[in-house]
């Protein structure tokens, strides 16, 4: 089926995307929320409970942990800084981070981080899916250069350049990149290059602080049937890849901000919209992933965006390229399987992405 031109998108309809997230708390999802907006109409919406004690319903400003969604930001950083002269995205990691990578890996250009095609491993932490070690850790605090050390016990996957797997590993080394390079925390980076120029007053990197301010809707982990508050989180384990706290209309702002050229020049916004010409290493099909964003092909329209995962949270920003159509969505799921995203956001995904005759 031939994409279909993002100009020819009607009005969202709210039907679809109210049937998309009705009848929440179930076994599941205990609530949601959807924002959509565009040249061609808007919806929000919420369902489910955003506390189980109070049954207080989901409110559509809450806070979320957008989870691998941080990894835009990570990647708009790098790039501000390659378009800054001071970072060049050929050059290795190993040229900026010396003594991180073991000796026998090869050259690992910086632009492979931004696109998952350098190879390095995954982060190896054996508890992360286990519900009993999350709780037992859930304060704990992790060092990026910890973090990456559990990945880089194993070697390389592959050469760099030659195929594509997703991995954490090589956001969490950007966000040590972009610390070394500037002199500056990651939070830092985060207020001074993003966050203030766009006026996304509602996001930020919490650093060691396990708390997410109101309103928010709690998020729960089933630990043997029965569900546990894990709204409360040390989020260092995923940092740069994958710890920033937002809302729905911050995203909207960020993605809008980003797709009309506020944040890159020129000669840096094609990277956003490049995916590498290779194969999945997983041999599920070819990359789909760009330097910091995701394609995805949902009822024959192309949009671009991220996906995240935290405990509890689950949620995703995706636009066409023309901005004609933003969604914006935070679900919160009791189970963190390893793919991330719960059932529910597959019904939000083809909602959103249906349209009603233009007028």
């Amino acid at each position: 089926m031939p994409a279909a031109a993002a100009s020819d998108l009607g009005k969202p309809d709210p039907a679809a995307l109210s049937a998309a997230i009705r009848g929440l708390p179930d076994r599941d999802t205990t609530g949601a929320l959807v924002r959509v907006t565009g040249e061609s109409g808007s919806w929000s919406g919420t369902s489910g409970v955003a506390d189980i004690r109070t049954h207080a319903p989901v409110r559509p400003d809450g806070f979320f942990r957008i989870g691998s969604t941080t990894k835009v930001y990570t990647a708009v950083m790098v790039l501000q800084l390659a378009q800054e002269r001071r970072i060049d995205l050929e050059q290795p990691v190993q040229r900026y981070l010396p003594g991180v990578l073991p000796a026998d890996y090869p050259p690992v250009p910086v632009r492979t981080l931004l696109d998952h095609t350098s190879g390095l491993p995954s982060v190896d932490i054996p508890g992360l899916y286990d519900p009993q070690w999350i709780l037992a850790h859930r304060y704990e605090h992790w060092s990026p250069r910890r973090v990456v050390d559990t990945a880089l016990r194993h070697p390389i996957d592959f050469r760099p350049g030659t195929a594509q797997k997703y991995t954490n590993t090589a956001y969490v080394m950007a966000g040590m990149l972009v610390e070394k390079v500037t002199g500056q925390s990651y939070a830092r980076n985060l207020r001074d290059r993003i966050t203030v120029p766009l006026g996304l007053w509602h996001t930020y990197y919490p650093e060691d602080d396990p708390r997410l301010p109101n309103p928010a809707a709690r998020g729960y982990l089933d630990v043997d049937g029965k569900l546990v508050d894990v709204t409360e989180m040390n989020q260092s384990i995923p940092g740069a890849a994958g710890a920033i706290i937002s809302t729905a209309e911050d995203l909207d702002k960020f993605i809008t901000g980003l797709f009309q050229g506020c944040l890159l020049d020129r000669s840096m916004m094609p990277r956003l919209f490049a995916v590498p010409d290779v194969p999945m290493f997983d041999g599920s099909g070819r990359a789909s992933y760009s330097q910091g964003l995701m394609k995805l092909s949902l009822n024959g329209i192309t949009v671009w965006g991220k996906t995240g995962s935290r405990y509890g949270y689950a949620s995703g920003i995706f636009a066409t390229r023309d901005l004609s159509r933003v969604v914006a969505y935070s679900v919160n799921p009791t189970v963190k399987s390893p793919d991330g995203q719960p059932l529910i956001v597959q019904k939000i995904a083809d909602a959103a992405s249906r349209s009603l005759p233009k007028d």
